[in-house]
């Protein structure tokens, strides 16, 4: 056995079979790190022979670290798979035969995540393909500390590509979607206020550590994104994305997620952004 799955869980009862299913030919060790579910996921781990933890969440990077340093993991390659992701069996046929043979400079592995919504796969916009760290040699990564958007990164080691997806596919319906994006949104006007307050600690890890598709696009969001008028800038990212991205393409399904998730989502960031610092206004 090469490697070890961890996965971070919360009433994923409609997702994570599937999600198990995908790796039943990889052959690998799973383990859930649970907070707190009440529906049948705990079940459904241990029905596929799944290694269960629980821990209180605050943020998915600190759930993620918490596992990798109380875990007891002893394959040389971990895997950070999401609930309600899967793997395609071009990616776990891939994955089965590179890792064995994998050179000593290469300290993990990037991945292409393939979004679906309302099932529709979302191929434009600027949303395919999006490059995601998911595979690190063991005692060679850590996530890094941030409240939304964290990625891996890598102690040592060159970072190599799988050539196939990992499927992203949500089935808990667009009201679970809607909270999520609002619950996202409290996460992300933290690390916003902190970029625009230049208080950022370690939040330039990733750019300082790694060259990959993640470090450069953190690197136009803390440079050019952050530094936009309110409101202005989510208006202008979803026409980008939409217009020049070709998210027209995506179909009605299309449309709905390039508007909500490119700019909804973004004006209630903005939205609340504002709130915040009104308040402080106020208080002076």
């Amino acid at each position: 056995m090469n490697l070890s799955v961890i996965i971070l869980t919360y009433n994923e009862e409609a997702n994570l079979a599937n999600c198990l299913n995908s790796l039943q030919d990889l052959e690998a060790e799973v383990f859930i790190i649970d907070s707190g579910s009440n529906d049948r996921t705990l079940e459904i781990a241990q029905s596929y022979n799944c290694q269960v933890y629980t821990n209180p969440f605050q943020n998915q990077a600190q759930q993620l670290n918490w596992g990798l340093e109380n875990i007891p993991i002893t394959t040389p390659w971990i895997m950070r798979l999401d609930a309600d992701e899967r793997l395609t069996p071009e990616l776990v046929k891939e994955i089965k035969e590179t890792l064995p043979i994998t050179p000593k400079e290469i300290g993990g592995y990037q991945m292409k995540r393939r979004v679906y919504f309302m099932g529709r796969w979302i191929r434009h916009g600027g949303y395919y393909p999006t490059w995601l760290l998911r595979i690190w040699r063991n005692g060679n990564g850590i996530c890094e500390q941030r409240w939304m958007d964290e990625h891996i990164i890598l102690s040592s080691g060159n970072i190599a590509n799988l050539q196939h997806d990992i499927i992203d596919e949500n089935q808990k319906g667009l009201g679970f979607w809607v909270n999520k994006h609002n619950s996202y949104a409290d996460r992300e006007v933290k690390d916003m206020l902190a970029m625009e307050e230049a208080e950022e600690n370690e939040q330039n890890i990733l750019e300082k550590n790694q060259i990959s598709q993640a470090s450069q696009r953190r690197w136009v969001k803390k440079n050019l994104y952050s530094k936009s008028p309110l409101f202005l800038r989510a208006f202008i990212y979803w026409l980008l994305r939409y217009t020049i991205g070709l998210g027209f393409l995506d179909g009605i399904e299309g449309m709905m997620f390039h508007f909500l998730q490119g700019f909804w989502y973004r004006f209630l960031v903005d939205a609340k952004i504002f709130e915040i610092k009104y308040k402080i206004k106020q208080n002076k």
